[in-house]
């Protein structure tokens, strides 16, 4: 569904990116993972169309971002940033309520805001100022208003793209928001591209895994595949210990540090 071939991205004399190449596919979850500075959060913003790339091409649906009018575009692919800037004293709903403006039935727009507050668990906060919560809470909010963005009767897979959702959530809500994204996923087949810094989060909730370094695609595939002892050291200098989940058997990841002294 989204296709990145040879991006690269350069500024000034600094080379950001250099012929990165992502796939995802509609019905699957695709981590993008690496170290500070890999330039995953740049690779993203390149696909969602945010900035151009130096060279390289993005296509949604087999056309290129450009060729999209921007209408269907807004209701075909959402974004959630890392950090969303917002100073105004909007209650929560006028905020949900936002991610509906490329939709034009009014009484619809209602039935979605309730029902995408209520997925995300923030409907006690409906009518609180935005301003007076909490990182975490802000962040949920804002998940509720991409999900507000990209809810309609049309059959056409959607495009879900998370840049470190889960930074200022809390353990419950972490899981909460990946278990959304899974849902969709499986349920809507929705195509989700999440930049994730934590390695047991991908692990658990990811169907591929793409693994950056300098700005280049090192490893790419299955959790199994690609984490790895090996692969960890490689991509982030450190040793580390990894063995299968008690219950899922997918990778479960943890430094390989010696005993502190007591």
């Amino acid at each position: 569904m989204l296709v990145a071939d040879q991006i690269e991205y350069v500024v000034g004399s600094k080379r950001i990116l250099g012929g990165a190449s992502v796939t995802v596919e509609a019905g699957e979850i695709v981590a993008l993972c690496g170290p500070n500075g890999a330039g995953k959060s740049t690779l993203l913003k390149v696909m969602s169309g945010e900035i151009a790339s130096t060279a390289g091409r993005v296509s949604l649906g087999g056309r290129a971002l450009e060729e999209w009018n921007a209408m269907d575009l807004a209701r075909t692919r959402a974004k959630l940033s890392q950090e969303s800037q917002l100073t105004f004293s909007f209650r929560v709903r006028e905020v949900v309520e936002m991610g509906r403006f490329p939709h034009p039935n009014p009484v619809q727009n209602a039935e979605v805001v309730e029902e995408c507050m209520q997925r995300v668990g923030i409907t006690e906060l409906a009518d609180r100022y935005y301003t007076s919560l909490s990182g975490g809470e802000k962040q949920r909010v804002h998940l509720a208003r991409v999900l507000a963005q990209l809810t309609d009767a049309s059959e056409h897979s959607k495009l879900l793209l998370l840049d470190e959702p889960t930074s200022a959530l809390d353990l419950l809500h972490q899981e909460v928001a990946l278990a959304l994204a899974h849902d969709l996923c499986r349920t809507r087949g929705f195509a989700v591209l999440v930049v994730l810094h934590d390695l047991n989060l991908a692990a658990a909730w990811s169907d591929r895994i793409v693994l950056l370094r300098e700005g280049e695609v090192r490893y790419a595939g299955t959790p199994a595949a690609v984490l790895t002892q090996p692969v960890l050291r490689e991509i982030y200098g450190i040793d580390v210990l990894v063995m299968p989940h008690p219950t899922t058997g997918r990778p479960v990841i943890t430094i390989d540090r010696p005993v502190p002294d007591s």
